[in-house]
C-alpha cells in the first residue's frame, strides 16, 4: 500500500528550537533515556493499543494479560465466541464494543495477508506507509498507529500523543488550542528534528506525557515549580 503523498508541514526555526529546549529541560527533569515499557510484537502492540482507548492503564494491562492467559493464540481471541472475548477484557471501558472491533481486526489483518497473523512485516514499510497501512484498520488512528510502530519491538520513529501530551503542546504555545488531539501529531512530529533517533522521539512523547501527569495538571497546573516555565505563555499568564 503506498502512502498517500501529504504537503509538508514548514517548521519555523524558532519553533523547533524552543521545542528542543522544552525537551531537553523534561529529559533533565525526568531522566531520558526512558526506558520501553513493552516488548510487544507490533500485533500484540496493536491489541493492547485497543483495549487502552479510554481505559486506565492497570485496567487496559489486566485485560491483555487475561485476554492472553484465556487465548495465547491471536487467531483463538480472532475465532472465540465474541461474549468470551468480551468477558476476559471485563476490566476495560466499552468491552461489549472492544471485543468484536478486535475480532474484527483480526480478521482483517488475516484477510489482507492471506492468513498470515503478524504484523511483522510493518518494519520492511517505510514510517508513512506503516501509519497508512495501521490506520486503514477499523477504530486506528494516528495515535494508535505511532504507538504500535514505536512501542513495540519495531522501535519505530513515530511520535503518540496523548491527552496530557496535546495539553501539555497547548500550554507552551507548540501547537494552536484548536487543533485536536489526531491532526496534532502530524504537527508535532514535524517540528522534531530530522536526525533524532526512535529513542529521543520516544523520549518527546514520555517527557511530555510525564509533565502533564505530574506537574501540568488539566486543573490546578503546579506552575511554580514547572522547569519550563520561562518557555510556557499559559504559566506566565497565571503569575500575572
Amino acid at each position: 500500500m503506498a502512502a498517500k503523498k501529504a504537503h509538508p508541514i514548514v517548521v519555523s526555526p524558532e519553533i523547533q528550537q524552543k521545542l528542543i529546549e522544552i525537551h531537553d529541560r523534561l529529559c533533565q527533569e525526568y531522566g531520558c533515556p526512558i526506558p520501553y515499557f513493552h516488548t510487544l510484537d507490533p500485533l500484540s502492540e496493536l491489541v493492547s493499543a485497543l483495549l487502552s482507548h479510554r481505559t486506565r492503564n492497570p485496567d487496559s494491562a489486566s485485560a491483555f494479560n487475561e485476554l492472553r492467559r484465556r487465548f495465547p493464540a491471536w487467531s483463538m481471541v480472532r475465532d472465540a465466541p465474541v461474549d468470551q472475548v468480551e468477558h476476559a477484557i471485563a476490566r476495560c471501558t466499552w468491552a461489549e464494543q472492544k471485543a468484536p472491533r478486535i475480532q474484527q481486526v483480526l480478521k482483517l489483518i488475516g484477510d489482507r495477508r492471506q492468513g498470515d497473523l503478524s504484523l511483522d512485516f510493518l518494519a520492511d514499510l517505510s514510517i508513512p506507509e506503516a501509519r497508512e497501512w495501521l490506520e486503514s484498520l477499523p477504530g486506528v488512528g494516528p495515535k494508535t498507529s505511532a504507538a504500535v510502530l514505536s512501542f513495540s519491538i519495531l522501535r519505530r520513529r513515530a511520535l503518540p500523543v496523548d491527552s496530557h501530551h496535546h495539553r501539555v503542546a497547548i500550554r507552551l504555545g507548540l501547537i494552536p488550542s484548536t487543533i485536536a488531539v489526531a491532526p496534532a501529531h502530524a504537527l508535532l512530529e514535524a517540528q522534531l528534528p530530522t536526525d533524532w533517533t526512535a529513542q529521543q522521539v520516544y523520549d518527546n512523547h514520555e517527557v511530555l506525557m510525564l509533565h502533564g501527569q505530574r506537574c501540568c495538571y488539566y486543573q490546578n497546573p503546579e506552575c511554580d515549580r514547572c522547569p519550563v516555565l520561562s518557555l510556557c505563555p499559559f504559566g506566565q499568564s497565571r503569575r500575572r
